[in-house]
């Protein structure tokens, strides 16, 4: 939210009582001098500005652009359901632009039905979603990457190189068109314009997707991804299997068998051609049957990023310690306890706590090692350090004020949520 309030200001244009435009921030100033011309002022409600671009003859001409059929402001995931409805049954021909933030989509539609798709998201683009549904490996993904240039297209060079066939292709490019009709009415903030007519030429290939169906489905996995997120909060969530169960229906093995208590649910998509939400809405049901449960997102970068976590833990409760005077009191009893449990001896040789509360992640690393004994050093580091930092957490909530533990209560248990171990 408060990335979206700064891109907003930079957004800033004022309007003197002269009738000069004056852009007061660096986006609104990109964007002008992007679109240097004469434009003719439309008329419109007191509240809003538009313009669209004529030449020095003021009249709209064909090479000034397609006409704007429709145009408005999206503020809420959904909200251009309508919007698709309404183009599904009039079956107009022309381009939808979605804007949000500095991410754009567009719908190339004709007679209900969404013939193709552009977007400047990385994640949505046919290579990206060939790598997302299995299809590429991640280094097919990356060395075709690297041959494109010149314009070439990502679906063009793969069958060059022998990667993809162009049946992979062509259906995949389908596939690409249902992802970024999903990604569009999930929109949350931003602006959309119904541009009359397009060039065929934009095509890569014919396809012809029925934009009311499209609609159906998305409006279904709004609602039940909406669901979902009770259980599974992303897809960057690792699900692990619970002992002692009977095998899962036949329609979800394929998926509880790639389970395997490191991979994450994006992973699993992968793996089996599911993508993201099917595989999700797999889990889902696994999870209401006991046969999975969700753990933490896994944290790159092993020991080092584990002690990083609590050194950044710890230096919030320090911080709230000391300042209310209770910072030796708390000390102390984090030592206690720390003595007492035997094995932070070893864990915390040569690494500390400093004055800060902070550990040497260094150090820990290595002598987490020594601690594991040929088991997961990572899971066992976190099971340790989601202890003490809870602990540490338990001895400030006596120490600081009622009306700052509240706040560090929240804080920290962020913190204690990615270092929970896996059972």
């Amino acid at each position: 939210m408060k990335l979206a309030r700064m891109n907003l200001k930079a957004e800033l244009v004022r309007i003197a009582s002269t009738g000069e435009a004056h852009p007061i921030g660096k986006i609104a100033s990109q964007r002008l001098r992007a679109r240097a011309g004469i434009y003719r002022l439309l008329p419109s409600p007191g509240h809003v500005v538009f313009m669209r671009f004529t030449g020095e003859d003021g009249l709209r001409d064909d090479t000034d652009g397609a006409v704007v059929r429709l145009a408005g402001e999206v503020t809420h995931p959904g909200a251009l359901c309508d919007i698709l409805a309404l183009l599904a049954q009039t079956g107009w021909r022309g381009e939808l632009v979605v804007f949000e933030e500095q991410e754009s989509r567009s719908l190339l539609i004709d007679q209900g039905n969404v013939l193709g798709v552009t977007t400047t998201v990385d994640d949505e683009r046919l290579g990206a979603v060939l790598y997302r549904f299995g299809v590429l490996r991640e280094a097919d993904y990356t060395s075709i990457r690297a041959q494109l240039e010149g314009g070439k297209r990502f679906g063009d060079t793969a069958v060059e190189l022998g990667i993809l066939t162009q049946e992979q292709v062509f259906h995949h490019i389908r596939k690409q068109i249902e992802e970024v009709v999903y990604s569009t009415l999930m929109t949350a903030d931003g602006t959309f314009f119904f541009l009359d007519g397009f060039d065929d030429a934009r095509l890569p290939t014919r396809q012809a997707v029925s934009l009311h169906a499209l609609l159906m489905d998305g409006v279904t996995r709004m609602d039940e991804m909406h669901y979902f997120r009770q259980k599974i909060p992303s897809a960057d969530h690792v699900p692990v299997r619970s002992d002692s169960r009977a095998p899962p229906p036949e329609e979800y093995l394929p998926t509880f068998q790639s389970v395997d208590g490191v991979r994450s649910i994006e992973e699993i998509g992968r793996v089996t051609s599911l993508g993201e939400f099917a595989t999700t809405k797999q889990l889902y049901a696994l999870i209401q049957s006991q046969h999975v449960a969700i753990h933490p997102p896994r944290l790159s970068g092993g020991p080092h990023a584990l002690v990083a976590l609590a050194n950044d833990a710890l230096r919030k409760i320090f911080d709230a310690v000391d300042a209310c005077g209770k910072g030796a009191q708390v000390r102390e009893g984090l030592d206690s306890f720390a003595v007492g449990a035997g094995v932070y001896d070893i864990l915390f040789r040569g690494a500390g706590p400093n004055e800060r509360g902070e550990l040497d992640a260094d150090r820990v690393a290595e002598n987490s090692l020594i601690i594991a004994a040929g088991a997961d050093p990572v899971n066992l580091l976190k099971q340790i350090l989601h202890e003490y930092v809870g602990f540490a957490l338990f001895c400030a909530g006596s120490a600081v004020e009622s009306s700052s533990e509240e706040a560090l209560m929240k804080e920290v248990s962020k913190v204690l949520t990615l270092l929970r171990p896996v059972g």
